[in-house]
């Protein structure tokens, strides 16, 4: 963490390690949710009804790459809602070296509101479907909700930095790195 040009203290994760904690995430949501999964589907479903046939898989996939582009929408609609100016300060990009659709609230917001935008679309994409399947026992739905908790392994680690922080000071979003700038109010 290091001041950067005045606008704050700047917090910033590695993008190798993001990528190791995503796998781990992965990992214990698989446990999370397979275990119970098939403690109450085996036995109740035939196998191949549990696995889905190939089409259902193939939709899966299909809408991930959907889904991938619906997580950054999901964090705009959040972050336009705690935004002071909206929709207008947010903006979607694509980093092309890493073919990473991002969305960028270009405001800084208070803490909870910036915590919220970053974890909803994990919430929505993730731990919400992959709840929906342990109920109606799809394994591709729950494949697409590990899938994007996993996606959201980045969000999840920013936000957990972000419970370390005075929730009344203001967050900046990071123009063009996995961070944020912590933005300590004068008088506090």
């Amino acid at each position: 963490m290091e001041k950067d040009h005045e606008i704050g203290r700047k917090v910033s994760i590695n993008i190798g390690k993001a990528n190791l904690f995503a796998l781990a995430i992965m990992l214990v949501s698989a446990i999370v949710f397979l275990v119970p999964f098939f403690m109450i589907w085996s036995g109740r479903k035939p196998i191949g009804d549990l696995l889905g046939g190939a089409w259902h898989w193939g939709i899966v996939f299909a809408l991930m790459i959907v889904g991938i582009v619906v997580h950054e929408l999901i964090h705009g609609i959040t972050w336009a809602c705690y935004a002071k100016s909206g929709w207008k300060s947010i903006s979607f990009g694509v980093m092309w070296k890493m073919l990473t659709p991002y969305c960028h609230c270009d405001e800084p917001m208070r803490i909870p509101g910036y915590m919220m935008g970053a974890i909803m679309p994990c919430i929505v994409l993730g731990v919400l479907p992959a709840i929906v399947a342990l109920f109606i026992g799809s394994l591709p739905l729950l494949a697409w909700g590990i899938f994007f908790i996993a996606a959201a392994a980045g969000d999840i680690w920013m936000t957990w930095l972000l419970t370390k922080e005075d929730r009344h000071s203001l967050v900046l979003d990071h123009p063009s790195e996995a961070g944020f700038y912590i933005i300590e109010e004068p008088g506090e």
